[in-house]
């Protein structure tokens, strides 16, 4: 299979293919004469196990690690619970992270009179917590790292009402 048929085949793109065969998630594809890449099936069922774990929200490297003891028929099915069970604590904590988000939202959007006037709550709110560039923190990222982007929003959920 050619890595246009592949990436229909497991429904995983070919730039993300490219990709992973590049940082090594995936051994690279076998070449044919004029230089194209040749896939089986076996390609295609990794793919698709690499596909589903992406959108469990996996990393990369627990990925990486999963792909390691799925092919260890020797291995401990405990060490597949404890990367299950971090990445569960990882999403609960995302599902969190979202409702203080839509929460501070919702308190913005109440004080917000949606009228003609310009004063408006949820503007006042976005300036007011900026922080300038040359301050600002690292981007956030989840993950097993425990970095918690959404303190700055629940510091906004106390909003004063009545702002406009």
């Amino acid at each position: 299979m050619n890595i246009g048929e592949v990436a229909r085949a497991s429904g995983v793109s070919t730039k993300m293919i490219r990709y992973y065969e590049t940082i090594g998630l995936i051994p690279p594809a076998d070449r044919t004469d004029a230089g194209y890449r040749n896939y089986g099936d076996s390609d295609v069922h990794t793919l698709r196990f690499i596909r589903r774990a992406r959108d469990l929200g996996f990393s990369v490297e627990q990925m990486r690690d999963l792909l390691a003891l799925w092919r260890d028929r020797s291995r401990a099915s405990a060490e597949v619970k404890k990367i299950a069970l971090a990445q569960v604590d990882v999403l609960e904590r995302k599902v969190k992270e979202l409702q203080a988000m839509a929460r501070t939202l919702r308190h913005l959007a109440a004080y917000c009179h949606g009228d003609g006037r310009p004063d408006c709550p949820i503007l006042e709110d976005l300036a007011d917590n900026a922080v300038p560039l040359e301050h600002a923190p690292e981007p956030a990222r989840f993950g097993p790292g425990g970095i918690d982007p959404m303190q700055s929003q629940r510091n906004a959920h106390s909003a004063k009402p009545g702002r406009g």
